[in-house]
């Protein structure tokens, strides 16, 4: 199992240190933040994003195709009573001149990422203390 230490660096400001990393968040200053950082939620939203790009962008450089142009863009849909993200859709444009052929299996790339696939089949959780 892989661990994550989380820091509270002051204010609304939680972080989290991960493979050397530093990932910093914050709440809007009208959540009693400052506004320095994106939320938690902000980052999990990110993650379907890139994850998928990185799924995408993967296929396509495997095949010695140009990237130049490739984009993805994210709507997302939240239900109005429990703010839970209910929809994610993700419209991939592809480069110029992308092959007809590799269109239906650069989705199909796209698919694999492990955030979605996660997502697919939620972990349990667990919380205690200590």
């Amino acid at each position: 199992m892989s661990d994550m230490e989380i820091a509270f660096p002051g204010g609304k400001k939680v972080s989290a240190l991960l493979h050397g990393f530093e990932i910093k968040t914050d709440q809007p200053a009208g959540g009693g933040g400052e506004g320095s950082a994106p939320t938690p939620f902000d980052l999990f939203l990110a993650s379907l994003g890139t994850c998928a790009g990185i799924f995408a962008l993967g296929f396509i450089q495997s095949r010695g195709l140009s990237a130049e142009g490739l984009k993805i863009s994210v709507s997302f849909e939240q239900d109005a009573a429990t703010h839970l993200l209910s929809k994610a859709a993700m419209k991939i444009t592809l480069p110029k001149d992308f092959p007809e052929k590799y269109k239906a299996a650069v989705i199909k790339a796209a698919e694999q990422c492990l955030v979605k696939r996660t997502m697919d089949t939620p972990p349990k959780f667990e919380i205690t203390t200590g």
